[in-house]
């Protein structure tokens, strides 16, 4: 246990383990400190200088997110020159700020608005500090726009981009009235090695990094009566969007959402989860066809481990980081995009409905998302298969837009065809989830038996953030055609932020990995923790989300992939087998190897 160490603060005795920083032992006492640069996701700055006290002994003001508290420390937060140093530290961020609010997609959640409201900066004293001063706004990139004359500077988007994603898309650049955050020489996002994983814009604390908005187009798609409008849903969604509404975290509303999109004009709102059921189906299938081509046929250029394709943003970085290793991607694509290809197919011979007029849009807790619809793979309906990406934020504008009271609407279900979904596909937002439900499915495969009620929850693979997850599961009698399986020990790991990707990738490339079977979700905490999620995040928030996931999976009436009826029907009327000819040309995409800069 660690020692505990007294100090004061504005009169108040605090008791708090060491190596607590003064901020955080503020926070304990509930003494408000304003902060800009800190971020509990990341490691200390000390950049922005908003949250300086007066400490006793020392000649000058001591940033509170930076000074470890000390035995007998007192700490003085509200003084006259402390409030004069944050009111003038404002003032000069302000300064060299875009400050028409009223036109930023942040105005009404940003910290630096409620920062220079709270200290009443009114007449700034440091106006046109560097008048003339340059702006550039990136809005090329298709998910992510950079907008420098909103930034100030406070390097959270860098911190996260190094540390907590180790993909250094982003750095600071040149010195003194001149510094930037900026990418490789210059170059727009697109262009570098940006996995548009948003977790910049989740905590930027300005309007500086937004992700591309697109409510608009779809408010235009919904007025024009000869589109018919289809909406699907991911299931990170529908425990995060409560909280942009009102309702506190881990709030599950996933009847309340329908009900919601029903009201907006959507002409059908469907389910993600279905198409994670049988992105279940299709990667089984093929995690089991490498190893019995490894196993049976002694086939040495089957790329083993196989690693999941759900998540775009580790599409990318991986495309960037490890080209030599795409080979061991599933081919699968996300079931977004899945979606979206029997969307403007299958859905549409169902429907009756010209694939032409059908406008195919996605709610999704990413930002990467975005871009994955983008890409040119994703045609393989003779169209764009997702016509446009929103995320939970964008959806809850919509809704507010649109006036509805979402507390008060009842509870609704999803429309028919593509609509039904399991408990297992719920589990594809949180880390470890698509681990555990392939696990589910692919147990009955091979041994033909159920699984036991009790061991529907594969805990050895439910991760947690900031950590890797290993887990063994040993293969007991088989059915026949699997008996070469028996005995066999298929090693699992599950691992959630990039940095913890670059890690176990850089294990297999060097040869010292030996797994069978790796998840990889690029957010923290999976996609609840999705860069489109309701802003604040951090480790609580992203807790309790992971927590309604996992019960709405415990009350589904099914909870494994292959006992979806709806799953069944698709390929008995439409896709034929798994793996077959028509389930690879909509279901299976290939990836490009991408320079690192």
């Amino acid at each position: 246990m660690a020692n505990k160490l007294t100090l004061q603060i504005d009169g108040i005795d605090v008791t708090v383990p060491e190596d607590t920083t003064i901020l955080a032992a503020a926070r304990k006492a509930n003494i408000h400190i304003p902060s800009l640069c800190y971020h509990e996701d990341l490691c200390v700055a000390g950049n922005c200088r908003v949250c300086v006290v007066e400490v006793s002994g020392s000649k000058t003001l001591v940033a509170s997110c930076a000074m470890p508290a000390s035995e007998g420390m007192q700490v003085f937060t509200n003084t006259g020159k402390v409030r004069l140093a944050r009111k003038h530290i404002v003032e000069l961020l302000l300064s060299e700020h875009n400050a028409d609010c009223t036109k930023c997609y942040k105005n009404g959640n940003c910290e630096l608005q409620f920062l220079a409201s709270e200290m009443l900066t009114g007449d700034h004293l440091f106006l046109d500090l560097v008048p003339g001063k340059k702006y550039t706004i990136d809005r090329f990139n298709s998910a992510i726009i950079k907008d420098d004359s909103r930034c100030i500077r406070c390097q959270r988007c860098v911190r996260t981009c190094e540390e907590l994603q180790s993909v250094s898309a982003l750095d600071v650049a040149y010195k003194g009235d001149k510094m930037k955050i900026s990418t490789f020489f210059e170059n727009p996002l697109f262009e570098v090695v940006c996995t548009n994983c948003g977790q910049c814009v989740n905590r930027c604390p300005t309007g500086a990094l937004i992700e591309k908005n697109y409510v608009d187009p779809v408010w235009e798609a919904i007025y024009d009566k000869t589109k018919h409008v289809v909406v699907q849903t991911a299931p990170a969604v529908r425990i995060a969007l409560g909280e942009a509404l009102g309702l506190p975290p881990g709030k599950i509303v996933t009847g309340k959402m329908v009900a919601a999109l029903k009201r907006l004009g959507f002409d059908s709102v469907l389910d993600t989860d279905f198409t994670a059921d049988l992105t279940i189906i299709e990667e089984g299938h093929e995690l089991l066809s490498r190893l019995k081509r490894v196993l049976v046929d002694k086939d040495t250029t089957v790329a083993l481990p196989m690693t999941t394709s759900c998540s775009p943003g580790w599409i990318k970085f991986i495309e960037h980081t490890f080209p030599e290793l795409l080979p061991n991607l599933s081919s699968c694509k996300s079931p977004q995009q899945m979606f979206g290809a029997l969307t403007k197919t299958y859905y549409a011979q169902k429907r009756g409905v010209d694939p032409k007029n059908i406008i195919s849009v996605s709610v999704m807790p990413c930002t990467a998302k975005k871009f994955e619809a983008d890409r040119p793979e994703m045609r393989s309906s003779g169209y764009k298969d997702v016509d446009y990406v929103l995320t939970t934020r964008e959806l809850a504008i919509m809704i507010k837009q649109a006036g509805l009271d979402f507390q008060s609407l009842p509870n609704e279900s999803f429309d028919s065809i593509m609509g039904s979904s399991t408990g297992a596909a719920v589990i594809f937002g949180t880390t470890g989830g698509v681990m555990e439900a392939a696990l589910r499915t692919a147990y009955e495969i091979v041994t033909g038996r159920e699984v036991p009620f009790e061991k529907l929850n594969i805990t050895p693979v439910r991760g947690t953030e900031g950590e890797v997850r290993e887990a063994t599961i040993k293969i007991e009698k088989t059915k026949p055609e699997w008996k070469f399986l028996e005995g066999v020990e298929l090693k699992c790991v599950v691992a959630n932020g990039l940095a913890h990707a670059k890690r176990v990738m850089q294990n297999v490339k060097d040869g010292t990995a030996n797994y069978h079977f790796i998840e990889i979700m690029a957010c923290p905490g999976g996609c609840l923790g999705g860069g489109g999620q309701p802003i604040p995040t951090n480790p609580e928030i992203r807790a309790k989300r992971k927590s309604a996931i996992y019960e709405e999976d415990m009350g589904m009436p099914i909870r494994k992939s292959h006992e979806n009826p709806e799953v069944a029907e698709i390929y008995k009327d439409f896709l034929g087998e798994p793996l077959g000819h028509k389930s690879h040309e909509l279901l299976h995409t290939h990836y490009t190897p991408r320079k690192r800069y």
